[in-house]
């Protein structure tokens, strides 16, 4: 893939590809590979790749800056437009996000509640399944069966273009939840053949198992609002609202969107932002922090807010607490709060594995709220930072960068408070539930009363964002005379040393070399070599899932005349989803306890 090509919407793509022939499949993930090379600008805004002297596809993006039309995409030689050129150019773009603005079913408006933090209303009623969105979802579903199977070693664009056929039909019957999780997996499938930095094949595990629990879900009629929720995010009338600023992050997606989110809370506790987040990557997301504040004509920039706050008239919400700027809005500055006034003070008044504890059950996969706790400075690991709170009997906690993009100032700032042990801090971050006891903060402050802590400028109203304001000397007090540190814990990391990593390595391997790479890993090793440990460890549904699954991955069946005939791809998605699932559940208890485990215990 490369930069250099208009963004392509997915349905776009696939069309290209389904009209090819079967010869030219097979050739197109080399024609896609060569493309960046061959790739220039031309007149108007378009881009030309050059196949040949007869072969020369142009791409002419529309107002958007995508390629959201199959008559954008035109190639001049003989079997245009189902020619393999005009295919590959496709394909080596990158994937448009989906446009809010396509068609898709409509759905009945629910209300929701004010903000996240606000009450917890009535339990929302599962959503009755058209027959159209039924069919959809069993597509999908048979599409991420095939691409698990597959693997990324043969996920190529054929495998991807069935996916994102499938992901456009269920959009079109009203489930761009579900087209959502479908793009993940094709953006991690690209970037893992492309061996692309920052790649994790956790992270694509992970979509997978999220695409495949959707699909199932939906294909069985048993489906939850959020999962048929309109592409739009729905804003709906919220009154007059007054909310002081918490502080702002910066915001840099993999899709090359970038800007601000800046955290509001209401006199009532309710969490609320305001975001501004549009193409343009790291440079967008580096100045999107002092960019204006467009919400009712209001008068501050995001940096501003988050030390400020707003009277809002006509305020529009949507379920996540998100405000709107719709053309009725009205919004009139207010003095900011510090973080030791209420509603901010309680946000530290409790120990942060309660917050972690009390997060509710059916936000499972949704971004973590913020959360504040009072922390001692152990000491820098790596481009961590290990802290404790100032709590009797508390755990070690880890803070990792939010952003670690290295043009962004959260992995400098937290070097720089690695090398102050003993500092007094007030931390304000969201808890990183794939990893243990690890907090992700976004801003940080003096603790209230303490000698040995930050020395903030006044006019930062007692915290720093930890993208955006850089910590300096002068932000310090004098270094310790003589600091005690802290020993390094001793203890075990519940996550790390459980031997539950042997089921995630199990469908990693799936993820990474499919069905068959499974069933190889099956049969090179004694079943209780491999899976003693976990059930030795009490573990034994892990382990009995494990089993099931790579039995089911060597599983050879064979027609009514003997012959060798291909498993079910379904029967092997259901069985990696099962163990997926249940390791998912298993290490977020893990994680949970150690929050409230010390390190010694």
């Amino acid at each position: 893939m490369t930069s250099s090509l208009p963004p392509v919407a997915p349905e776009v793509l696939a069309e290209a590809v389904e009209q090819l022939s079967a010869r030219l499949r097979k050739k197109l993930d080399a024609a896609t590979a060569s493309c960046g090379a061959l790739a220039s600008s031309g007149a108007d805004g378009a881009v030309v790749i050059g196949f040949g002297e007869d072969a020369v596809v142009t791409l002419r993006p529309g107002p958007g800056g995508a390629v959201t039309e199959a008559g954008q995409a035109v190639c001049t030689c003989l079997l245009a437009p189902r020619c393999l050129h005009r295919a590959a150019a496709l394909g080596a773009a990158p994937l448009a996000d989906a446009d809010a603005s396509a068609p898709v079913a409509a759905q009945p408006a629910t209300p929701g509640p004010a903000g996240p933090a606000g009450p917890a209303g009535p339990a929302e009623p599962e959503v009755t399944l058209t027959d159209a969105q039924l069919r959809a979802a069993a597509a999908l579903w048979r599409a991420a069966a095939e691409a698990l199977a597959t693997g990324v070693t043969a996920g190529g664009a054929v495998v991807q273009a069935e996916l994102l056929r499938a992901a456009h039909t269920a959009r079109l019957a009203g489930m761009p939840h579900a087209e959502a999780a479908a793009l993940r997996v094709v953006r991690g499938l690209r970037a893992a053949r492309g061996q692309q930095a920052g790649q994790r094949l956790g992270a694509l595990t992970a979509a997978f198992r999220e695409l495949l629990r959707t699909a199932a879900l939906l294909a069985a009629g048993r489906a939850d609002p959020a999962l048929t929720g309109t592409a739009r995010r729905a804003y709906a009338p919220g009154g007059n609202l007054q909310v002081y600023g918490l502080c702002r992050e910066p915001v840099l997606s993999a899709t090359g969107y970038g800007g601000v989110v800046t955290h509001l809370l209401a006199p009532d506790g309710a969490a609320y932002s305001l975001s501004d987040v549009r193409p343009g990557g790291l440079a967008r997301a580096r100045g999107a922090g002092s960019a204006s504040v467009a919400l009712g004509g209001a008068v501050l920039d995001h940096a501003g807010l988050a030390r400020g706050g707003l009277r809002i008239v006509g305020a529009t919400v949507s379920p996540e607490g998100r405000l709107g700027a719709g053309s009725g809005v009205r919004a009139t500055p207010l003095r900011g709060i510090a973080w030791t006034e209420e509603p901010a003070a309680a946000l530290f008044a409790r120990p942060a594995a309660e917050a972690v504890a009390d997060r509710p059950a059916d936000q499972e996969g949704a971004e973590p709220a913020l959360l504040g706790c009072e922390v001692a400075v152990v000491g820098a690991a790596g481009e961590h930072l290990l802290v404790r709170e100032l709590r009797p009997g508390a755990p070690l906690l880890r803070l990792r960068p939010a952003h670690p993009h290295p043009e962004l100032a959260h992995t400098a700032n937290l070097r720089r408070l690695g090398s102050y042990p003993g500092l007094l801090l007030r931390v304000l971050g969201r808890p990183d539930l794939d990893r243990a006891a690890t907090l992700r903060p976004v801003a940080v402050g003096p603790v209230p009363g303490a000698e040995y802590t930050l020395r903030l400028p006044e006019e930062w109203l007692g915290r720093a964002d930890l993208g955006y304001d850089r910590l300096q000397g002068i932000h310090f007090p004098p270094r310790a005379a003589d600091p005690a540190p802290e020993p390094a814990p001793t203890g075990p990391d519940p996550l790390a040393d459980s031997p539950l990593w042997r089921v995630r390595r199990l469908l990693e391997t799936g993820v990474a070399g499919g069905r068959r790479a499974v069933a190889e890993a099956g049969r090179g090793a004694e079943p209780l070599a491999a899976y003693g440990p976990l059930r030795r460890a009490g573990l034994t549904g892990a382990a009995d899932l494990a089993a099931a699954l790579t039995a089911e991955a060597d599983r050879r069946p064979r027609d009514t005349f003997g012959r060798l005939a291909d498993p079910s791809p379904e029967a092997y998605a259901h069985a990696w989803l099962s163990a997926a699932t249940h390791l998912a559940a298993a290490e977020r208890s893990l994680i949970s306890a150690s929050w409230t485990t010390t390190p010694d215990a």
